[in-house]
């Protein structure tokens, strides 16, 4: 049995899907628990290298009571942030890649371990996504604490 919030981030993720019975089924059947979605609709997803990915998700904690859905690849190697829909295409940043429309991400069933892409922040089913302007100054602050950690190490 699904819990409640479980059950409204499934909602508000197949509610961009083509065919969101196509997209509960594909998470059901798929082997590793993934579906691809459409970016652009509700939401872009702007794709952060590993390290500076996970130090903004620390800022942004620090900043918010709760962040937008936020997804980790396999070993974390890159975080992918949602965001308000247009972002991707005006995002101007070195080393941040942009799904927006006209683009397909893959996206783990909500609350279940899979093969490789899981969530660090699930969606809330509300539509809560990071501000951009918010997720640019946290990002300021997380590259500035990288390179920081990186001065202390011998």
């Amino acid at each position: 049995m699904a819990i409640p919030e479980t059950r409204t981030a499934v909602e508000w993720l197949v509610s961009v899907a083509p065919d969101p019975e196509a997209c509960r089924w594909e998470w059901e059947r798929n082997p590793l628990g993934v579906a691809l979605l459409p970016a652009g609709r509700r939401w872009d997803v702007l794709i952060v290298p590993g390290e500076l990915g996970q130090a903004t998700l620390d800022v942004l904690n620090l900043l918010l009571t709760r962040p937008g859905p936020v997804l980790a690849d396999f070993g974390d190697s890159r975080l992918g942030f949602f965001v308000p829909p247009g972002t991707a295409s005006r995002w101007i940043g070195t080393g941040v890649r942009g799904a927006g429309r006209g683009t397909w991400i893959v996206v783990p069933y909500p609350g279940r371990a899979t093969g490789g892409v899981r969530w660090l922040v699930l969606p809330d089913g509300q539509g809560t996504l990071t501000d951009p302007a918010l997720l640019e100054l946290a990002m300021h602050e997380a590259a500035a604490r990288v390179v920081a950690e990186e001065g202390r190490k011998p």
